[in-house]
């Protein structure tokens, strides 16, 4: 049956792609010729082409609140891809009644925005794990095995992880988790868009440096809803180039995909298809078509024209790393466990007590030297001068009198005087300055430093690796390592010589590849060598990275507030104003915003996250401004 192309696009399963289509009839006449983006086809009557993709080309916005209500507001229109706007993304309230059909509309892919969260009104009873109702289910990757389909997934407790599959089949009321991350607009096209549904936002910061006009009202920060315009992504017989097609092209196609042979095609396959293909499908051989890459990567392999072989697909662990420095930007590391280099420690800064807390271990003491004084108005508690020295032991609860008796929580600590040692006790909410002293001289590989301490921890390379030609960590002068992640890779290798491979990222290489032969071709490998890289990655991977990892596996805990804080605030001004109420008006006065003063930056810590990355836009943002606008 005939059908438009915009009919077909609409009832297009992603999952069934490649698609092998007839052109039935439409404005296009035989013979003749047209451009396609800069690439010249012929669609005529009867033409065949096979669809490899779907892909948004442009997204419409339109606005969603009442307040903004006059008729030119309220119509849409077109945000460009490289709009530098951060959203936050509402949860779709309409449920998904299988697995399947999550599947068949969210984008699973290789990266941690491919990753979408979902929950279930009831619990899901498995053979050795029972998902909990209302509990987020991610969901990782869909894999055949046995014949069939599967989803992998993974819950998290206890900031441990817990992989499980379901079934395509399985049913039940899935709804989308509410998702507290900030988003470009180029993420959320590309992975938070669902096929043939549009998507709410609302806009949370927007970059004054853009060169085009604001397309929204003055002063709105309100929410938008998004719907994609995809375009169609396809291949003709004997080519090689890519065409892309919209879908409001006014053409009738037929899909002719089960008696049509595909062979007649060259076989495209993308980054992305190759994720998506099964583990039993590798290895197989292809020649480059076409790849974007860095100068990182082995360029002698990764070029068009060159045949290469891909033996699979898998998740490998790497190190992530920032440089050590005052200044902005600085550079950032994916570090494998196979570097070959040696470290030594460096000092760690603490800007909070709270940190000197989470940072302690069983296996060492904790030493520090106090960089900024900080007076306590409890005399239960001791305050800090700068240059003051402590040994860290452990944290309890005290009890202080002020306005009745409140218990706080205090870091045990050991201040070490001149030929003995005082013990103290520091609230955790005490905002200082610490600066760690090092007495361990040993040279670490990087898996020990990672089975031995507790992340983050700085470093600096004191040997280098000398099985890499250009160690780029060794030119450093201090690395912080924040934590271990893991991420999708290719393991690759020339066709001429296959047993040298290379670890290949796949979120980070966009590469069209032409299929030459699958795994039916045995592939004589025999043992492999394989070689990882010391990456750079740019500043906009390392902060999705420490978005999607950090805040999943290991949220960054709060630190604790001032003792009744919000209830003791207009009491500590009262008495600010009743000590100095005898004194003349100017130091009263400066007396009295001393105090106040002290409460703000108190609030300040209490709303913000001092471990590891703080996953905090306007931070993002103050560093992002320097280098222009998010893209």
């Amino acid at each position: 049956m005939a059908l438009s192309l915009e009919e077909f696009v609409h009832s297009l399963d992603l999952r069934t792609l490649p698609r092998v289509l007839e052109i039935q009839s439409g404005i296009y006449f035989e013979g003749s010729i047209y451009e396609m983006f800069g690439n010249e086809c012929c669609l005529s009557t009867g033409e065949v082409i096979k669809i490899t993709g779907l892909k948004v080309k442009k997204i419409m916005a339109e606005i969603c609140e009442e307040n903004f209500g006059d008729s030119e507001s309220q119509k849409p229109f077109e945000l460009p891809m490289n709009f530098p706007g951060l959203f936050k993304v509402m949860a779709d309230k309409t449920p998904y009644l299988t697995m399947e059909e999550i599947t068949r509309t969210i984008q699973i892919g290789p990266s941690r925005l491919g990753h979408p969260c979902f929950y279930h009104l009831k619990d899901i009873e498995l053979e050795n794990l029972t998902i909990k109702q209302g509990e987020a289910i991610r969901l990782n990757s869909v894999e055949e095995l046995d014949g069939e389909m599967l989803v992998n997934c993974g819950v998290v407790r206890d900031h441990q992880s817990h992989s499980f599959t379901l079934p395509l089949s399985q049913e039940g009321e899935f709804y989308e988790c509410e998702d507290e991350h900030i988003y470009t607009l180029k993420e959320i096209v590309e992975w938070k868009i669902p096929k043939n549904r549009t998507r709410t936002v609302k806009l949370t910061n927007f970059s004054n440096k853009w060169d085009s006009p604001n397309p929204f009202p003055e002063g709105f920060y309100g929410t938008l809803i998004l719907k994609p315009v995809y375009e169609i992504q396809g291949v003709l017989k004997f080519q090689k180039d890519i065409v892309r097609i919209l879908p409001s092209l006014d053409v009738e196609v037929k899909d002719i995909t089960d008696s049509y042979d595909a062979n007649w095609f060259l076989q495209l396959l993308s980054t992305e298809d190759l994720f998506e293909m099964t583990s039993k499908e590798f290895p197989i051989i292809a020649e480059v078509i076409e790849v974007s890459q860095g100068d990182q990567l082995p360029r002698s392999i990764l070029q068009p024209g060159k045949t290469i072989v891909i033996h699979k697909k898998y998740q490998a662990s790497r190190i992530l790393a920032s440089e050590i420095r005052s200044n902005f930007p600085k550079r950032h590391f994916l570090i494998p466990s196979s570097y070959k280099g040696k470290f030594k420690r460096r000092p760690r800064e603490f800007p909070t007590v709270y940190d000197l807390q989470i940072s302690k271990t069983e296996k060492e003491t904790l030493h520090v030297v106090a960089t900024k004084a900080f007076h306590i108005l409890h005399k239960e508690l001791s305050s800090v001068s700068v240059g003051d020295q402590f040994l860290v032991n452990h944290s309890e609860t005290t009890e202080v009198v002020f306005e009745g008796t409140r218990k706080v929580n205090v870091l045990a600590c050991e201040k070490i005087l001149n030929k003995s040692y005082e013990a103290v006790r520091l609230p955790l909410y005490m905002e200082g300055g610490f600066v760690e002293v090092i007495h361990d001289k040993k040279q670490y590989q990087i898996s020990e430093l990672c089975t031995q301490f507790r992340w983050p921890f700085n470093v600096k390379v004191s040997v280098r690796d000398l099985f890499i030609k250009d160690d780029i960590l060794a030119a450093t002068p201090g690395l912080q390592l924040e934590e271990d992640i893991t991420d999708s890779y290719l393991l690759v290798s020339d066709f001429a010589n296959p047993r040298e491979c290379w670890e290949i990222p796949m979120s980070r290489l966009n590469m069209t590849v032409q299929l030459v032969s699958s795994s039916n071709l045995s592939v004589d490998t025999g043992p492999i060598q394989v070689r990882t890289l010391v990456e750079e990655i740019t500043e906009e991977q390392y902060y999705m990275m420490r978005r999607y990892e950090s805040s999943l596996s290991h949220p960054p805990p709060r630190p604790p507030k001032h003792p009744s804080a919000g209830e003791t605030k207009l009491t500590l001004l009262s008495l600010a104003e009743e000590r100095t109420r005898d004194l003349p008006k100017s130091p009263k006065s400066h007396h009295a915003d001393r105090v106040k003063k002290l409460h703000q930056d108190q609030g300040d810590l209490d709303s913000r996250t001092t471990v590891g990355f703080r996953n905090d836009v306007s931070d993002v943002e103050r560093q992002k401004g320097k280098q222009g606008p998010l893209q």
